[in-house]
């Protein structure tokens, strides 16, 4: 008799130690969208748009939120030339498909000239950058798996978070983001 009631009061005892445990991780479980969902034109997942670096418009088509982080998508529309410093993401692969104008789009030592309807893949810690070329406006689709934290650095800086920060300090926050820069932004736009 002693030894039923020393393991139905262990099994009670794990279940109650247990039954937190389960009832946080339920909670704690991440939404993922189940019924599909339209994002219109010139409009962004939940109807925002973020302006970011001197003006280029992005409007997140897929969220990283939408699917757990396992993708985040999002248009970006350029007025002027240029891009991003080269930089490498630690466990993001990235794909551009250029929907209107011109991009220079380098992967690794590699520079595509890519025009509407072309896309480039640039995969994870490969080092990479991209450039708006030419007059008017361009669009572009970026497309991250993993989404990463890429969503969440995009947002920090429409928000302003790297005004008036030193290069150091931009470093950082990239790193804290997944991604490091590892050279300057492609500007021999002449390559075209």
């Amino acid at each position: 008799m002693q030894r039923q009631q020393f393991i139905k009061a262990c099994l009670a005892a794990g279940t109650a130690i247990a039954a937190p445990f389960a009832l946080a991780a339920k909670r704690l479980r991440i939404f993922r969208e189940k019924t599909g969902f339209l994002v219109a034109n010139g409009k962004g997942r939940e109807d925002k748009k973020m302006t970011l670096f001197e003006g280029d418009t992005f409007y997140t088509k897929v969220s990283s939120k939408d699917t757990e982080g396992d993708i985040y998508v999002f248009e970006s529309t350029r007025i002027k030339e240029g891009g991003p410093t080269h930089h490498l993401h630690f466990e993001q692969d990235e794909w551009w498909y250029v929907l209107q104008g011109q991009f220079l789009i380098k992967v690794g030592d590699t520079t595509y000239k890519a025009k509407a309807g072309d896309s480039v893949f640039g995969p994870r810690m490969v080092p990479h950058s991209f450039a708006k070329v030419g007059e008017g406006e361009a669009k572009l689709l970026m497309f991250f798996q993993p989404a990463g934290k890429m969503e969440e650095f995009f947002t920090k800086i429409g928000q302003g978070a790297a005004k008036g920060l030193t290069e150091a300090e931009q470093d950082k926050m990239r790193e804290e983001h997944g991604f490091k820069r590892v050279g300057p932004p492609i500007k021999d736009f002449n390559k075209w």
